[in-house]
């Protein structure tokens, strides 16, 4: 089945072979930047009302059929956004909206449709409607301008909607290094058999662990660009910077514990100024409070995502930081990471 899926792969090759590029475990510092500035909203109000205040600076362009594309986190993962956040943001501002996600390609809690509708209704998704996207087939959408694929398979589902709102657990990742709104989409459009299988391996071996560093944030990078692509300025992102383990949420309850601080809310319609406001505040931080996180980006590689994002001209990466809990005045990340308190996990909600 792997070795199938591997041909299909290569078919999708953009290049006959590309050259991951390098660098991807050195930080820019923000004036040696160069561009235009995107604008990225800000609040340290880590509740239902500080996500609905996010979301509601950067919603205008979306409307018709919304998805919601979130990790909804293996069974009693503790550090997913909580449910009941995610239910007021949509009650409020998004009533007919659905959760769009897709199976996974590791054999965990959402590796079969069974598993991961089981999964769902044990970690509270029960809100609203949830369309596991490549339940029943896959799609390919075309990647312009890449040089790993000329196009990328996606779960089916995912052009019934006419707008996707991004909603992201920031946090690290033990393969991308972090895990933000470009991993969110770009590893979690692409469908569990086809799609993941293309991203996470090479031509002729079928370890996903087993790929260089540069090549797997350029890989899922470009899946991430053709979902936007797809949906044009329909599309928009909200990244939660809360219980920030090195691990994804893909790790569940074995994710390893969270000792970065909290720090707030972060929005915007620019995907790669979102991501890149994200990392920066993690880097502004003091050396006790980001060191862990960043250790993990760096071994990883996992600033290329920010880079090669650039390249395929997905975003800015310089941006006007809105402190939206004072008077929408313009902040450094510095200024927005003062002050921050040692980290403390929460008790889950029985709810």
């Amino acid at each position: 089945m792997i070795a199938s899926l591997l041909t299909m792969g290569t078919t999708a090759m953009a290049q006959a072979v590309p050259v991951p590029g390098t660098d991807g475990n050195k930080y820019v510092p923000y004036e040696e930047r160069t561009g235009n500035e995107s604008i990225v909203y800000f609040t340290r109000n880590l509740s239902a009302e500080g996500l609905i205040r996010a979301y509601e600076q950067v919603c205008a362009n979306i409307g018709g059929k919304v998805g919601v594309k979130l990790h909804t986190g293996e069974q009693h993962g503790p550090n997913i956004i909580p449910h009941e956040w995610v239910r007021e943001l949509l009650q409020k501002d998004l009533p007919d909206a659905h959760i769009v996600e897709t199976n996974t390609y590791y054999e965990g809690d959402r590796y079969t449709t069974g598993q991961h509708r089981e999964t769902l209704k044990v970690n509270g998704w029960t809100f609203c409607p949830v369309d596991i996207m490549d339940e029943e087939d896959t799609l390919t959408l075309p990647v312009k301008g890449g040089k790993w694929f000329d196009r990328m398979s996606v779960g089916s589902h995912l052009t019934d909607y006419n707008s996707l709102v991004v909603l992201t657990h920031f946090k690290g990742h033990t393969q991308g290094g972090f895990g933000g709104s470009n991993k969110n989409i770009g590893i979690g459009c692409a469908d569990g058999r086809i799609g993941k299988a293309w991203i996470h391996t090479t031509p002729g071996q079928d370890n996903q662990w087993d790929i260089a560093r540069e090549e797997f944030m350029e890989r899922m990078t470009e899946s991430t660009k053709a979902v936007i692509d797809h949906f044009g300025k329909q599309v928009t992102y909200v990244n939660v910077m809360r219980n920030m383990s090195v691990s994804c949420d893909c790790e569940g309850v074995n994710a390893e514990p969270v000792v970065t601080p909290n720090v707030g809310i972060l929005s915007s319609t620019d995907i790669l100024a979102l991501d890149q406001a994200c990392v920066d505040l993690i880097y502004a931080m003091t050396e006790a409070e980001h060191h862990d996180l960043v250790e993990r980006i760096e071994t990883r590689h996992g600033l290329r995502q920010l880079s090669y994002m650039k390249e395929l001209g997905m975003g800015n990466d310089r941006y006007i930081l809105i402190d939206l809990d004072n008077g929408g005045k313009r902040i450094t990340p510095a200024e927005a990471v003062k002050g921050l308190k040692p980290f403390v996990q929460e008790q889950s909600s029985a709810d």
